[in-house]
């Protein structure tokens, strides 16, 4: 014959176990809930002017001109996938109030933004943050500045580099410039060197 105290004993066992499933079921649930929560999808902000310099060995070798003549003066890339270019990077070894920055239809030459910007300091990269530019793959585009002012990147042997030239999701076609402080299309490609410092940030879509 079962006592009560046996009988009892067994059925809090019983409510005891469901009630620890319960709450540990209830537990996994939370940390899943909150590592959801938690997590934020990183956006990717490519720019490609450090991959640029060292695939074509213009990293090896740097000078610096300031007060020189006035061009126009930057590179032509093309995008591999959809996407926006979203803020102008800068470096000048010297100050702009207004340095004019273009993006241009590189088969049209025709200017798609111009964007001033403030470089209130030598030297040092200067981003600014632009509305996005819409970006379409396989389309060529040229961003370039208006400036007396700049670094010149080559190879020591002062040799050619071959184009073009990938970094990650932007292949750049080329270098060119355009002597004078109109905002022209820059039509004098030349491979020996790269004068800047002029770069974007690009998010794909």
């Amino acid at each position: 014959m079962k006592t009560p105290f046996i009988s009892h004993g067994k059925h809090f066992l019983t409510v005891a176990a469901a009630i620890g499933l319960s709450l540990s079921l209830t537990n996994c649930k939370k940390d899943k809930d909150d590592n959801n929560n938690n997590s934020t999808p990183t956006v990717t902000q490519q720019d490609p002017l450090s991959g640029y310099l060292s695939a074509t060995g213009f990293n090896q070798a740097m000078s610096q001109t300031v007060n020189g003549y006035d061009y126009e003066f930057g590179i032509k890339f093309i995008p591999a996938v959809n996407g926006k270019m979203t803020a102008i990077v800068t470096k000048i070894p010297d100050v702009n109030a207004n340095m004019k920055v273009t993006i241009w239809d590189a088969a049209t030459m025709t200017i798609l933004r111009t964007e001033l910007v403030q470089v209130t300091s030598s030297g040092v990269d200067i981003t600014k943050n632009i509305t996005p530019l819409e970006l379409t793959a396989g389309t060529e585009y040229m961003i370039s500045m208006n400036s007396n002012d700049w670094y010149s990147h080559s190879r020591t042997d002062a040799s050619d580099a071959t184009y073009p030239v990938a970094v990650q999701d932007i292949s750049i076609t080329g270098y060119a410039f355009y002597s004078g402080a109109d905002q022209v299309y820059p039509d004098t490609p030349i491979s020996s060197y790269y004068a800047g410092d002029l770069s974007f940030k690009f998010q794909k879509n």
